[in-house]
């Protein structure tokens, strides 16, 4: 009897490794094959967004907007726009530095400070957007799919924008006072 309990114990641990081994390989030749791909075009992009200024140039100008509930529906408009959300999105490295920018002029007294809130509403709308290809890849999507699915997800963010930056300018009234 401890044999065929010895035999069905060894036999259960080794389905069990085996199966972690299988998703190990599964793991690897996925990350070898999809996501380290578009890792290295997305360091590419920043790397020249940076390196050209252009991601300084654009956060400056899209700063200048975070002054007013207005500029700010505006902002998140702007950084929404489906052709510029997956060139302002990689490594969110327009959001983190408009966010900079805005913490400092809040911080200086030049933006209230009610208008935090609604400001990263409307700077995280290009966030994500350089992933929805590689997610798409990810779920092993169909080409057609991907053909559909990153657009819509781009023009959603765009018609979803206004009403969550909306919204956090309604909560924001109400956080000083």
């Amino acid at each position: 009897m401890s044999q065929n309990f010895v035999l069905s114990l060894s036999s259960v641990i080794g389905r069990v490794v085996s199966t972690f081994v299988q998703a190990g390989r599964e793991s690897v030749k996925l990350m070898l094959s999809t996501v380290l791909p578009f890792m290295v075009f997305v360091s590419a992009i920043v790397g020249i967004i940076m390196g050209s200024g252009l991601g300084q140039r654009i956060a400056d100008g899209l700063a200048a907007l975070a002054g007013n509930p207005w500029g700010l529906l505006a902002l998140g408009m702007v950084s929404a726009i489906p052709v510029l959300s997956p060139i302002l999105g990689p490594g969110a490295v327009i959001p983190q530095t408009i966010g900079v920018l805005v913490g400092t002029l809040i911080a200086s007294g030049k933006i209230p400070p009610h208008l935090a809130l609604p400001a990263l509403f409307a700077i995280h709308q290009p966030v994500g957007a350089d992933f929805i290809p590689v997610g798409l890849s990810l779920t092993e999507a169909e080409p057609e799919t991907a053909e559909v699915g990153v657009p819509a997800v781009l023009y959603a963010k765009f018609l979803v924008a206004p009403i969550e930056v909306g919204a956090a300018l309604v909560v924001s009234f109400f956080i000083y006072q």
